[in-house]
């Protein structure tokens, strides 16, 4: 089956009271998309990044009380993992689709990826569309439009990147649940490849 998009059931999951009954609501609504798009990237991405790239579907197997905010699939070119690596991922908060390239606090080259994004700042900062986001943190939905961001914003968050052990730097593009509804699922994966094209510099420096 093709991929259809997002829908209002997929957002309001995260509405649902009580880890057992988010978790299942989420299982049988959200993953179900995840694997797709997970089926349909693995290819694109391995194509584009010279190398192979696993998908990677969030289980959120470690949550004991508190029901997940957001779930997600990861791109890596590790088959068993992608949190110590840069990655792509394509995922849900209630309020938004997110598609990014990130570095996240377990990587253990974050000091040399903040140096080396650092170092090509000012093409960094040229090229990245004023409609892309960046993030410091990816717990957390809140993120900064690049458009709204001076070179010394963006400067501070990779010599952060370098030099703060829970630092993370994400670059790409939030959809807000109103806008993601009404976009087809062929649209979707159109806006969904061209971040991936869009933040490759960015994987293939770090």
């Amino acid at each position: 089956m093709s991929f259809q998009g997002f829908e209002k059931a997929d957002f309001d999951v995260f509405k649902i009271d009580g880890l057992d009954e988010r978790m299942e609501a989420l299982k049988s609504q959200i993953r179900p998309k995840l694997e797709q798009l997970g089926h349909h990237f693995a290819p694109t991405l391995s194509n584009i990044a010279g190398e192979e790239m696993h998908y990677h579907v969030a289980k959120h197997a470690r949550r004991m009380k508190n029901p997940p905010k957001d779930t997600w699939v990861a791109f890596a070119s590790n088959p068993r993992g992608y949190k110590m690596l840069p990655h792509f991922q394509i995922g849900l908060w209630e309020t938004h689709v997110f598609i990014w390239f990130a570095v996240i606090y377990e990587a253990p080259e974050k000091e040399s990826i903040g140096n080396k994004l650092e170092k090509d700042l000012d093409s960094i900062f040229a090229r990245t569309p004023k409609n892309f986001f960046w993030s410091g943190d990816h717990m957390k939905p809140e993120a900064t439009m690049h458009g709204e961001l001076s070179k010394e914003d963006l400067l501070s968050m990779f010599k952060r990147l370098q030099t703060v052990k829970k630092a993370e730097i994400l670059c790409g593009l939030n959809i807000p649940r109103e806008e993601a509804v009404k976009i087809s699922g062929e649209e979707m994966l159109s806006k969904i490849e061209f971040v991936f094209k869009e933040t490759l510099p960015l994987y293939k420096m770090a």
